[in-house]
Formats: C-alpha cells, sequence, structure tokens
C-alpha cells in the first residue's frame, strides 16, 4: 500500500462538471451495526479516520478560514492579467457578523438550567460553575453556527469532579448505529503528536475508552483502554440543524462576489493613480538614437505615457494637439447599488439583520424588533431544541455517574432549559404600563430586572439580615429657641 504523508489523503468526490462546493461526502454522518463489530473489524474504522482527513475536515478548516476573515477565493490565484496592474484582495467579515450575531442572540443572556427539587438545583448550579457552563455554552452555539456541528467530552477529573469541556471538531467525530432510532455508539477523536510525529486516536464507547496509534497507512495498533462509568458515549454531539451546515455556509458565494466586488474598486482608484497620460501632436518617433520606434513605445509605456499623432487635413494642416489621461471607466453608482444587493442578500438568506439599514435602528420595543428578526426567531426555535436534546443528554450521563458515586440522582425530564432572546427592551415602560394598569410586583421579582443582582433570593437575604443589625433610630426633639422659652416663661407669669 502506497504510503501517504500524515493526513494527506483522498480528494474532493465531485461530481462531472458540477460547481458544488463541498462534496456531500463532506458531512457525511457515520453509522455502523455495532460498536462491538467496529472494533473486532478496525479496517472500517480506519476508512472512516480517512474519509474524515481528507473529506470532511478540508470543508471544516476553509469554514473556519472564513470566520476568521481569511476568505479562500478572493486570497487565492491571480485576479490581473498584468502584473504591473493593482492587484489589491478585501476580505470581508459577514462569516464572523453572522456567526456572533446569533450567538449573542441566543445566549448572550445565558441559558438558565433549573431542577424542581433544591437540593439537585444547587448541585447542579455548583456543577455549571466549576465548568464555567456559560462561557462553555455560548462556545458551543459559536462551534455549531461555524462548522454545523460541534462537540464536548464529559469526564471525571483528579478531584472525582464531573467535568466537561469542548473539542476540536475538525479532528472529532460521533458514529451512530444503523437503527432508527440513531444511537451514538462511539465518539473518536485523532490527535496528531507532532513531537513524537505520531497520531494517536481515542476510541469512547458507552463504558470503555480505547487508545490507538495511527501510522502513515492508517492502520490502528491498540495502545491501552480503560473503563469509564457515564454508560453512555462520553463525546456529545450538538447539530446546528438537520443537514449540519453552518449559518453562513449556505452565502459563501455572495461572500465571494462582495469580496471580489470590492477589491476591483480598490483596484480602479489604484490603477487610476497609475493611468497613462496620451499627448495628442506631431511627435518624432525615429529620433531616439539607436532605439526604434517599438523600444521608443515601450520606453513610454514604462513611463506611463504614450503619443499619438493627430490627423493632417489635405492642406497640410494639424489637428489640435490634446493631452488626456487613459484609465478604464467605472460605474460607481452601478457598482455601489451592486455590493448593496449582495449585501442584504446575505443577510436575509442567513436571516440576520443590517445594521446598515436605516429602517432597523432607532428605539424600538423587544416585540418590535422580534417582527424584525422574525426569520432568525424560527432559525433560533430549531437550534434549540437540538441544543436542548443534546443538552439533556449531558446532564443524564453525569446523573449516571452521580448514581453509582452515591451523590444523589434526578430525573432528566425534570430539568427546566430556558433560553432568553438577547434583545433591548424598554423594561422600565413595562414596568409602568403594568403598574398604571394596577398590577404589582414583588420585590423578588423587582431584583431579577436588574443586570447587577445575580440571585435575587440570598439578595432579599442580604438586606433582611443588614436590617436586622440596624440599630434603633433615636427620636429626633426640636429643642424650642430662646425666643421660644422666653415667650412660654412670660405666659406663665
Amino acid at each position: 500500500m502506497e504510503k501517504v504523508n500524515e493526513f494527506e489523503t483522498a480528494e474532493y468526490s465531485y461530481v462531472s462538471g458540477s460547481k458544488q462546493r463541498f462534496p456531500d461526502a463532506a458531512n457525511k454522518v457515520f453509522t455502523y451495526s455495532s460498536v462491538e463489530s467496529l472494533l473486532s473489524n478496525l479496517k472500517h474504522l480506519s476508512q472512516m479516520i480517512k474519509q474524515h482527513v481528507g473529506v470532511q475536515r478540508p470543508r471544516l478548516e476553509e469554514l473556519e478560514k472564513y470566520y476568521k476573515g481569511d476568505n479562500v477565493k478572493i486570497l487565492e490565484g491571480k485576479r490581473r492579467k498584468e502584473d504591473d496592474q493593482a492587484d489589491n484582495r478585501a476580505p470581508h467579515g459577514f462569516a464572523e457578523y453572522v456567526s456572533q450575531f446569533i450567538q449573542g442572540y441566543m445566549v448572550g443572556i445565558p441559558l438558565k438550567t433549573t431542577h424542581p427539587d433544591e437540593e439537585i438545583n444547587e448541585k447542579i448550579r455548583d456543577m455549571n460553575r466549576i465548568n464555567d457552563a456559560d462561557e462553555h455554552n455560548s462556545e458551543l452555539i459559536l462551534d455549531q453556527s461555524i462548522y454545523g456541528r460541534a462537540f464536548e467530552l464529559l469526564y471525571r477529573n483528579q478531584d472525582d469532579e464531573n467535568r466537561f469541556t469542548i473539542i476540536d471538531v475538525k479532528n472529532t467525530f460521533v458514529i451512530y448505529d444503523d437503527t432508527v432510532e440513531h444511537n451514538p455508539i462511539a465518539g473518536v477523536r485523532y490527535i496528531k503528536d507532532e513531537y513524537n510525529d505520531k497520531t494517536m486516536v481515542h476510541v469512547y464507547t458507552s463504558n470503555r475508552i480505547y487508545y490507538y496509534n495511527l501510522d502513515n497507512d492508517f492502520e490502528l495498533t491498540l495502545d491501552d483502554e480503560k473503563d469509564h462509568k457515564f454508560n453512555g458515549v462520553p463525546i456529545i454531539e450538538y447539530k446546528n440543524n438537520k443537514f449540519r451546515t453552518g449559518d453562513f455556509e449556505k452565502v459563501l458565494p455572495l461572500i465571494d462576489l462582495y469580496d471580489g466586488a470590492q477589491s476591483d474598486l480598490a483596484n480602479y482608484s489604484q490603477d487610476l493613480n497609475d493611468a497613462i497620460l496620451a499627448i495628442f501632436g506631431r511627435m518624432d518617433l525615429e529620433g531616439y538614437g539607436d532605439l526604434n520606434p517599438l523600444d521608443v513605445m515601450k520606453k513610454m509605456k514604462e513611463a506611463n505615457l504614450f503619443h499619438f499623432e493627430p490627423p493632417v487635413d489635405a492642406d497640410g494642416k494639424e489637428g489640435r494637439a490634446d493631452a488626456k489621461y487613459l484609465y478604464k471607466q467605472y460605474d460607481v453608482q452601478g457598482s455601489e447599488a451592486y455590493k448593496s444587493r449582495l449585501a442584504n442578500d446575505i443577510h436575509l438568506f442567513t436571516a440576520t439583520p443590517n445594521m446598515n439599514d436605516e429602517n432597523f435602528g432607532g428605539v424600538q420595543s423587544g416585540e418590535a424588533m422580534k417582527y424584525k428578526l422574525f426569520l432568525l426567531e424560527q432559525k433560533r426555535a430549531t437550534k434549540e431544541r437540538l441544543f436542548k436534546k443534546s443538552l439533556r443528554n449531558r446532564y443524564r450521563l453525569i446523573n449516571n455517574v452521580m448514581k453509582i458515586a452515591a451523590e444523589g440522582e434526578f430525573n432528566v425530564a425534570d430539568l427546566s432549559i430556558i433560553f432568553t432572546e438577547n434583545l433591548p427592551e424598554n423594561v422600565a415602560k413595562e414596568i409602568e404600563w403594568f403598574t398604571k394598569a394596577g398590577g404589582k410586583l414583588s420585590q423578588n421579582t423587582l431584583l431579577s430586572l436588574l443586570r447587577v443582582v445575580e440571585n435575587p433570593d440570598e439578595e432579599l437575604e442580604r438586606i433582611e439580615e443588614e436590617e436586622s443589625k440596624e440599630p434603633l433610630r433615636q427620636p429626633i426633639y426640636d429643642f424650642p429657641t430662646i425666643q421660644q422659652q422666653e415667650e412660654v416663661n412670660e405666659d406663665a407669669k
């Protein structure tokens, strides 16, 4: 078998004549009959890794580049015919804008995970604090938006704490069974050890972790294995949608067109500075020493100057001499309209607002904003359902460990997971309307509206404690003035 260097493997398998950006196999979901059969036939596992490296990973890397602003199409190849022409490249951060807007909209206000049992609720709260769950969930949403999928790994640390962390999408995948239930049977991570020139593969099943070495022929050799107590595959996949596509993936061609239009405009502006000066008048091209006329013209081109002789009439009278710059005429107004149309289409098909739209800004209530974000609301509903499904799987696996460790168990179905869209809201106006209508709000509710108060119950306890320690106020006496005292004495006489 021919050896390959590291992970340089299969090329994209496009349909002949297709302009498809990524092949369908670039987002393939791996399935297998059972984990026992898979581990007894490592050749098939090796093929999955090879397919992921050669076909799926290039798509993920390209999406990451666009998010970082390294837009592939505008930065690759040669765009101008002549070497002396301006060749500006202007990548635009539409991909970052789309993903960060959706991330902030969904989890800018951290999601709330609560349980009706206060004791269990406190354990979940402590666990989330240890794992920085707010930041963790936010990064999962961002990976979902960029790659169309995200992965987290559950593990127990040396202190026997339940931990969860994000793992790299570009070297991770989950294998599902081939039943209609589509249950995960294994999670796979492959890690390149650059210092020891080897690749390690970790395979997580429902109760064990297998450690393999992968050589350049994609042959797997078992190195070690150990148990885990999660009673389920501890690598959890978070899907962005049914097809696992990123939020800006479908508009990559539009982003490329916008980059090209802006780059062409920049090149036009620079080329205008290097415009050729055309002189209309008689000039003797033969009188330049040993240079022939062609060499003279080349020298003129290098000097950005050309000479043209005007026509001569029958009487030998020469036309008027003139000089002007020659440059490509550019329809600036049409170009700006074209770019605006592209930008609007990018925002339309990603369901994100165009902040440059004059009709979008202004002081508006949260409800008014929701109507303008109607398409994004539909997308958010889908993303939330899929996220909650994976999130419950996280706590289900953690609950399995808590049972074994006698740390208490809980019914995962009783968990309440609440997303709050991050919209500007005129809370003061809403409270004013409510109170004018005769409504009343508890102190707990009022405190929950303040951003500086994290836990209203704890804040109420602090207030009560401070009031109980406050010294009794002494009555204030108004002592009479001297004049008032003299008046009282005079009356007494």
